[in-house]
């Protein structure tokens, strides 16, 4: 099934399937030191693209971004935004895609690495899409929590604790957390209790 999109995808794009491809998006997806940031969470994000399919102008390049935009992840390193989107560009440049094309994947990725600075209208539903869940429901949100944890478990709980609200306290400081009208509606009031008491949470300590 997960195939089938794929290829539909790399049929809209004038591609060949690029199996190979395919296979070493989900083998880099399964990594043992991922716990959220796998494969569950791109289809998490494909679910959403497909309800605003239609407000993007350019669907296909947000959805070949949203396969890439955390191929690469070590919890440690500061550059996985760079080295995915390094790898969407060259797997574009073998396939001889659109320079334009790739141009704005490119954007579409890097535009993950802080969740701000969007131009396009495509790169705010990327960053939507991927924050998506700040706004869901107790459970998702404190098992999302959880995972994020196991995956930064070698940094000291002390020092976790003091990070994680940062990141937490600088969505929660934005005028808004989503930038279309439509994850706005959805999820914004949710994402900021969520945040809240998540920083509550840590701030007990």
């Amino acid at each position: 099934m997960y195939f089938q999109r794929w290829q539909r995808l790399m049929q809209r794009f004038g591609f060949d399937e690029n199996r190979g491809t395919f296979d070493d998006l989900i083998k880099a997806y399964a990594e043992k030191q991922r716990h959220y940031h796998t494969f569950e969470h791109i289809l998490a994000c494909f679910k959403h693209l497909d309800k605003i399919k239609h407000l993007t102008e350019y669907a296909h390049e947000v959805e070949l971004a949203l396969w890439f935009h955390d191929a690469v992840y070590q919890p440690y390193q500061k550059n996985n935004e760079l080295k995915s989107a390094n790898w969407v560009k060259q797997f574009l440049i073998n396939n001889k895609g659109n320079t334009e094309s790739c141009e704005r994947i490119f954007n579409l990725i890097m535009v993950t690495l802080n969740h701000n600075n969007c131009i396009s209208n495509d790169e705010k539903f990327m960053v939507d899409i991927d924050l998506t869940i700040l706004g869901s429901s107790t459970d998702i949100y404190n098992q999302f929590e959880q995972n994020i944890r196991k995956e930064y478990r070698f940094v000291p709980y002390f020092l976790y604790r003091k990070k994680r609200k940062q990141v937490l306290s600088h969505f929660l400081k934005q005028t808004s957390i989503y930038q279309n009208d439509y994850f706005y509606t959805l999820f914004e009031q949710r994402a900021r209790y969520n945040l809240s008491r998540t920083i509550h949470k840590y701030s007990e300590y």
